[in-house]
């Protein structure tokens, strides 16, 4: 069982500044709670019980903000403001822990990744992205089914989902026989970046979440920089492929990429209207607005 997954968090930003100059990107709210949090207890529905952040000097706020402030806590307490004390001494489970190992440069996704073998030995593990947000549409979210996917076949799991076929040049696209179900997975044949239209293998674009083996750290220990001159996780799968199968898995949720400024804005739209407190007010709000 899965019960470990790996966060990187170490990227600068560039597509959300001016506000990640001062702020990780990872820590701008989406109501009223930082995105980061979203993809962490996303994680924790699927029983996930350690969260390995990869992580920068510059990015403290965000293992601040999953510790204790004693501070804080002892003021809401003598203020009796035990609403607000109780959301913020259970944003997580007591079960589930929060780590951090940094990437000391700035080397791509399989790089940042692979800081964190040490802390993920011999076990297979969950790899999220947290510029993406994955709102659920069932009451079993995509990262429970992956894992138990991967559980039943030991194939690694990569998450897909479809986009319109005009756009399929600006995503990494999957190879695959046919497209499978929402909630099933296919065996890839492959991944290729950003295909030009008439040439694409598919319409499934890969997500941002992975279960993977292992041994995919000892991969990309071999994996030489690729584009960008960076080590690309990709690249790594590609070489797991030759000598096991890894399978697509059709998500059933809905994304948001958070890392884009109109993603972002999305996202706020669609979970501020489900808002348990503020839901009713904020839509109709968007109904005074008349836009």
């Amino acid at each position: 069982m899965i019960k470990k997954a790996i966060l990187p968090v170490a990227g600068l930003g560039t597509r959300f500044l001016p506000a990640s100059k001062s702020i990780p990107k990872e820590m701008v709210t989406v109501v009223d709670r930082p995105a980061i949090e979203y993809v962490i207890k996303e994680a924790v529905a699927a029983g996930i019980e350690e969260i390995i952040l990869v992580t920068h000097s510059s990015k403290a706020s965000i293992e601040n903000y999953f510790d204790r402030n004693f501070e804080l806590e002892t003021t809401l307490e003598n203020k009796k403001k035990f609403d607000l004390l109780k959301e913020i001494t259970e944003i997580l489970p007591k079960h589930v822990s929060v780590i951090s190992v940094r990437q000391p440069q700035p080397l791509g996704l399989g790089h940042a990744v692979l800081c964190a073998k040490s802390v993920v030995g011999e076990e297979g593990f969950a790899v999220l992205l947290p510029d993406v947000l994955v709102k659920e549409n069932s009451t079993e979210n995509d990262l429970t089914r992956m894992i138990q996917r991967f559980d039943a076949s030991k194939a690694a799991q990569i998450m897909v989902e479809a986009v319109p076929e005009h756009l399929v040049d600006q995503y990494g696209i999957v190879d695959v026989a046919h497209s499978p179900k929402e909630g099933e997975s296919i065996v890839m044949q492959g991944i290729v970046e950003k295909p030009a239209v008439d040439k694409a293998p598919s319409n499934l674009s890969v997500v941002g979440r992975y279960v993977l083996p292992a041994k995919i750290m000892q991969l990309l220990e071999q994996t030489p920089k690729g584009a960008g001159n960076e080590i690309q996780l990709t690249d790594a799968i590609a070489a797991l492929q030759k000598l096991e199968n890894v399978e697509a898995y059709r998500m059933k949720g809905q994304t948001f990429d958070c890392g884009s400024k109109i993603g972002y804005l999305k996202a706020v739209l669609h979970y501020g209207v489900e808002h348990p407190k503020l839901g009713e007010e904020f839509k109709q709000l968007i109904q005074e607005l008349n836009l």
